[in-house]
């Protein structure tokens, strides 16, 4: 499954993109070369059940930025035929830039609800997941924080811990509330919010938990899949300590729903093995596949009725998710960021 490179790249290498693995330019019908954000452990054990289904080989490229700049500088001489990407974010960016094209696919149409994919059939949801508020067992009482816009009280004050907020899954969020509050009323929830932090935004998800955990701050912002990692860390199991030391909470329960996300796909504008390339994004939605995504990494199905986690079925029932398409969450992202600066949230 390991290809090289055939295709001189002397002009990107200014990008020095650290590859794990590389992919051909060698047009060979029977493989698919794919750009992606995701790590590789997580995808891996999918690629390897499309081959054994198909006999269609994978290569790819893995990098944590740049792989949408590399698909710009390689305009229609680019191998790659898909890009995976860890959020909405990226995958609305490769669109934006019209490095993709559509996909017309009943089988993705019925494995993926509309919420979770383009209108236009350019980028398509894989796996969700949703940005709990984790809340201290010792200090924050069942039921004391129902909702997002409860974050901005000043009865919080001193005690929000969060990431950076301009990055993507924060900036995902700012944008679902620039949806459904407008921007005036959004720019006062973040500067309620920034004023209630208990330190500047720092670190990520799994370090809010932690600090939580420390008596930092009493409540936190962090993406579900997390928790599932933290009682699974065999190499650091100090993160199982941070994880029992919080109860989870889903916001809006009684009205929208919690704030959902996503990891993605996209075929690229140029894919030289369209017609394979289309049968692993299908092979991605079925139920298979998804439930392996689910196990490997805590995420939820995005097709219905595929099991989740049996792990996270322990610590999270059902709950209701916010359904607003995200593409309109991803058309606000920009101007959620210049509500970070504006309000100078992370300062």
């Amino acid at each position: 499954m390991r290809k090289t490179f055939k295709q001189p790249f002397k002009k990107l290498a200014f990008l020095a993109l650290p590859l794990t693995m590389a992919v051909s330019s060698v047009a060979t019908a029977d493989e698919v070369n794919i750009y992606s954000y995701r790590q590789p452990f997580l995808i891996q054990p999918m690629l390897e059940a499309f081959t054994a289904d198909t006999g269609i080989k994978t290569n790819v490229v893995f990098a944590k930025k740049g792989l949408i700049e590399r698909l710009e500088h390689e305009g229609k001489n680019s191998p790659a035929d898909i890009v995976l990407t860890s959020d909405i974010g990226p995958l609305y960016d490769v669109v934006e830039k019209g490095l993709t094209q559509p996909v017309q696919s009943d089988v993705l149409t019925n494995n993926i609800p509309a919420h979770y994919r383009d209108p236009q059939n350019r980028w398509f949801g894989l796996t969700s997941r949703t940005r709990l508020i984790y809340a201290s067992k010792e200090r924050v009482a069942e039921g004391e924080i129902k909702t997002y816009e409860e974050l901005a009280d000043p009865k919080w004050k001193g005690r929000i811990c969060t990431r950076s907020g301009k990055h993507t899954y924060n900036l995902s969020l700012i944008g679902s509330m620039i949806a459904y509050h407008g921007e005036a009323e959004a720019e006062k929830w973040l500067e309620g919010v920034k004023a209630n932090l208990a330190r500047k935004p720092q670190g990520n998800d799994r370090a809010q938990v932690k600090a939580v955990k420390e008596g930092v701050c009493d409540i936190a912002l962090g993406n579900s899949y997390y928790f599932g990692k933290m009682l699974t860390n065999e190499k650091q199991p100090e993160q199982k300590e941070w994880a029992n030391a919080v109860n989870l909470v889903f916001p809006n329960q009684d009205d929208r729903g919690a704030h959902m996300s996503i990891s993605g796909a996209a075929l690229t504008q140029y894919a030289p093995h369209k017609e394979s390339a289309i049968k692993l994004l299908e092979f991605l939605s079925e139920a298979q596949a998804q439930s392996m995504y689910a196990e490997a990494n805590f995420e939820f199905p995005v097709r219905p009725a595929t099991p989740r986690s049996a792990l996270l079925n322990q610590y999270m029932g059902e709950f209701k998710q916010d359904n607003i398409n995200l593409q309109k969450v991803a058309e606000l992202r920009v101007q959620a960021s210049r509500m970070v600066d504006k309000v100078g949230f992370d300062n």
